[in-house]
């Protein structure tokens, strides 16, 4: 059938198309099934929605996802990819092979999957998980999509979290460590999706992030390392739209968690990481067997692949900052890096920053013979920490005065005396969102206590900031429903009934 073409903004990324219903009924096209576009030797496929009234009889309405087609087009209908048949079979709890999950990673690439079917690989991961070889296989096929970045040295480092913990902000600190010690640290990171602030979000506080895959090398051999948005170039792009398909539905398949850092790792040239594993009601992993079981997982995968992972599970219940919020939690980062700022965030970054240098030296890294609280101590981390700002073209004169979070503010105090027996993670992250956090920068919360505090009635549990009033009332109003600090009486505190 031979129609004419219609440019449709619609706002999708997947490559679909718009037929009128009376096309699709003389096509024998359904919603969802595919179609092949055919002009001059070019063959597009697109994914199938019918209308009555976008477009009209003897019209294809074409989205951004496709290339341009002229003025007119034949169309006719497609076979559906062989690997919707394995994503049935992954729903029904059974093993992939190797040809069945590279065409899984294919079809995702090329974005032949529709939405439903891709949410459905999603349920399938999540319900059923992977086997240690599917994991595997998946993380293989994975790298070797897209872009790579390639070093000449035989060690490069790397860091990074499971995620799942509000102030978790330790990668800012961690980088410049390793870096002053003498290692290569390309760091890409992630945007917040659902959660205040991702790390790219608070390094965005202090420069620019979006770089490409050329000047990531630059930045890199200037100053020895670079802390950038991982979206910005095309390492293991697959893994974004998989992100992309998870998040709504709020899951994190371990066997597609491991897949989705260590493909990225791979392509970003990494050789040695520390993964952090935290674990605590709230975190995305909920539990310490679950923690040692992806951790475990995480190093059998990385061996496969070549690459030196070590995990350090750490403890999630609580926050680690006292800054929740892209401004927030980069006032902490400096103020650690400077020899001050919370004790739970200097700890962390140190522990893993040691972990990070240990297993480099194991293998033979040619760095400086120094603990990670000697680089930090010295101020040979903040050095390096400003010199990378400096690099990705931010200030790198800047202080924690210049970081100035909303000025609409809300205090909430405690209303007993007693003890903090409670920091909720997932509802400090919900506050801090309906606060206007991360698209206002400025938003967040400020925590003035933590679990095993002792308070009087009266006494500053938290501080909200926000930049739109209105915002701060949506945040009010969340506070006032939920607990976010908790405070029990004494006896209850020290003494639980199991």
């Amino acid at each position: 059938m031979r129609l004419s073409v219609e440019p449709i903004d619609i706002g999708t990324k997947r490559p679909v198309v718009l037929l009128n219903s009376a096309d699709a009924e003389t096509l024998g096209a359904h919603a969802l099934d595919r179609v092949e576009i055919s002009w001059d030797e070019i063959t597009e496929v697109g994914i199938v929605k019918i209308t009555d009234e976008l477009v009209e009889a003897g019209t294809l309405g074409v989205t951004h996802g496709l290339r341009r087609p002229p003025a007119a087009v034949e169309v006719t209908t497609a076979p559906r990819p062989s690997s919707v048949d394995s994503i049935k079979r992954k729903l029904d709890d059974e093993e992939l092979d190797d040809e069945e999950l590279e065409a899984i990673v294919a079809d995702i690439y090329d974005d032949r999957l529709s939405d439903l079917e891709l949410s459905a690989y999603i349920c399938g991961a999540h319900t059923n998980g992977f086997s240690l070889e599917e994991t595997k296989t998946l993380t293989e096929h994975m790298s070797e999509i897209g872009e790579r970045l390639d070093w000449d040295q035989p060690i490069v480092a790397d860091k990074h979290s499971v995620g799942g913990v509000a102030g978790n902000r330790v990668t800012p600190i961690v980088v410049p460590i390793a870096v002053a010690a003498g290692l290569t640290v390309p760091k890409t990171s992630s945007r917040a999706v659902t959660s205040p602030a991702g790390t790219a979000d608070t390094m965005e506080v202090f420069c620019a992030v979006d770089f490409s895959l050329s000047e990531i090398r630059d930045i890199v051999e200037d100053v020895g390392g670079c802390m950038v948005w991982g979206g910005a170039v095309d390492l293991s792009p697959v893994d974004d739209k998989m992100i992309r398909a998870q998040n709504p539905l709020s899951v994190n398949p371990p066997g597609q968690t491991i897949a989705s850092v260590l493909s990225k790792k791979q392509s970003a040239g990494s050789s040695h990481i520390i993964v952090d594993v935290p674990y605590g009601e709230g975190a995305k992993v909920t539990n310490l067997d679950a923690a040692r079981e992806l951790a475990t997982d995480f190093k059998r995968v990385g061996n496969h692949l070549g690459l030196r992972v070590e995990c350090a599970i750490t403890r999630g219940t609580d926050p680690v900052g006292h800054g929740i919020g892209p401004v927030l939690e980069a006032r902490d980062v400096l103020a650690v890096l400077e020899g001050e700022g919370p004790a739970g965030l200097r700890l962390k970054s140190l522990r893993l920053a040691d972990i990070l240098l240990e297993i480099t030296r194991e293998d033979g890294a040619d760095i400086a013979d120094a603990s990670a609280a000697e680089l930090l101590d010295s101020g040979a981390a903040l050095e390096t920490f400003r010199e990378i700002i400096a690099a990705q073209g931010g200030d790198p004169d800047v202080s924690r005065a210049d970081l100035q979070p909303g000025g609409r503010t809300e205090t909430i105090v405690a209303g007993r005396d007693g003890i903090v027996t409670d920091v909720a993670n997932p509802k400090v992250s919900e506050l801090a969102r309906r606060a206007g956090a991360p698209a206002d920068v400025g938003a967040g919360l400020e925590l003035h206590r933590s679990t095993g505090d002792t308070v009087a009635a009266g006494d500053e549990l938290y501080t909200i900031h926000a930049e739109a009033e209105t915002k701060l009332g949506y945040a009010r109003e969340y506070a006032l429903e939920n607990t976010i600090v908790r405070v029990g009486g004494r006896d209850e505190a020290l003494v639980e009934r199991v």
